[in-house]
């Protein structure tokens, strides 16, 4: 039985008091324990000020003539190579004239998904109109051709354009495709659920590689040339269906966590399959793969650095293209920074966000 001081609230004394004397027991506690863990610290702090002093202090931040010389016999940091290849880490080869149009279709796709973020515009009708007619913006200044502006084919886009594209088109494809498998595997028609769950689990028993080089190469031999298409749409495709195949496992997890009496409560009040889907199933078994979810957009986020393989130029080619050159090939490890803290920016904040959707609707809290 439950006492009744277990429910008492801490107050913010005790509980810093408490985390005082638990930071002592578990590092402290022995002679032996707290040599190791000053050793630690003192490694940390050593540690910490090394990569400080390297990136921070002793670093070269501009380039005053547009070449390493400011860098030379330096033991810090030379940031000039991002001052200076900026441009080509961030557009790649896209025209430098025009490259006002992939800020603007950038921020466009950006403000897309912080607005995603916003509880007033969680309806289907609304979110799905914002996507839409946010990433139709983004591909028409992308691609131009449109009141007046000059047509950039996909073959010149690149950098982080380039990886924001990739990502948006594949999820903007494959969570509506992840839905329809996992409700087509859940069909009571034996066909239709044997015919899904073969194609979705032999999708994800191909390394998404092999999915994207297929897409790239092969399918131009095999596909009449009416069906080609741009070699961009065919990667985004695979890209979308790898993502579809795991997202629809995972919502078919959120659907079977639900409790049976529900969809039957719903067939007893006259609802049709389409209502009970729309209305019950689909929104708590969301509700339940949340987390899953969140890591699943994470790791696509991450994996369109895959397209580098097979020629396109996104923002990690176009990091590889800043230190090519003869010039600048001793400071690859700063541009390697950078490109990271692009990538950290995006996926931290989906996670951060993810935590907070968890906190908000108190998934795993009963």
């Amino acid at each position: 039985m439950a006492t009744k001081s277990s429910t008492l609230p801490i107050s913010p004394e005790f509980g810093s008091r408490l985390s005082l004397g638990v930071i002592r027991a578990k590092y402290f506690s022995t002679p032996t324990n707290a040599i190791i863990s000053l050793l630690g610290l003192t490694f940390l702090a050593w540690a910490g000020w090394t990569v400080l002093d390297w990136a921070v202090v002793n670093a070269v931040w501009t380039s005053s003539d547009g070449t390493s010389a400011n860098c030379h016999g330096n033991k810090g940091a030379c940031w000039a190579v991002i001052h200076v290849r900026w441009r080509l880490i961030l557009f790649g080869l896209f025209p430098a004239d025009e490259q006002w149009r992939s800020t603007l279709a950038c921020i466009a796709i950006v403000a897309v998904a912080i607005l995603s973020c916003v509880p007033i515009m969680w309806r289907t009708f609304r979110l799905g109109a914002l996507w839409v007619v946010g990433f139709a913006t983004f591909y028409l200044l992308m691609r131009g051709g449109v009141f007046g502006l000059q047509k950039v084919p996909t073959a010149d886009w690149g950098g982080l354009a380039l990886t924001l594209f990739v990502y948006a088109a594949g999820i903007l494809i494959g969570m509506p495709t992840a839905i329809c498998l996992a409700l087509m595997r859940r069909s009571e028609l034996p066909v239709i659920a044997k015919v899904t769950g073969m194609l979705i689990d032999t999708v994800r028993s191909l390394p998404l590689i092999t999915i994207l080089f297929t897409a790239a190469l092969i399918l131009p031999f095999v596909l009449p040339a009416t069906l080609v298409g741009d070699k961009i749409w065919r990667v985004i495709i695979g890209f979308a269906l790898f993502f579809a195949a795991y997202q629809a496992e995972i919502l078919r997890s959120g659907i079977q966590s639900l409790p049976n009496g529900q969809e039957e409560a719903a067939k007893a009040l006259g609802l049709t399959y389409w209502q009970r889907t729309s209305r019950i199933i689909l929104p708590q078994a969301f509700r339940n793969a949340l987390p899953p979810t969140i890591n699943q957009f994470v790791i696509t986020f991450k994996e369109t650095s895959l397209i580098i393989i097979i020629g396109f130029f996104e923002v990690l080619a176009s990091g590889n293209a800043a230190f090519g050159s003869g010039e600048w090939s001793h400071y690859w490890v700063e541009v390697y920074c950078f490109v990271a803290l692009i990538y950290f920016v995006f996926v931290f904040s989906l996670s951060r966000y993810g935590v907070y959707l968890e906190r908000r609707l108190r998934v795993g809290k009963h």
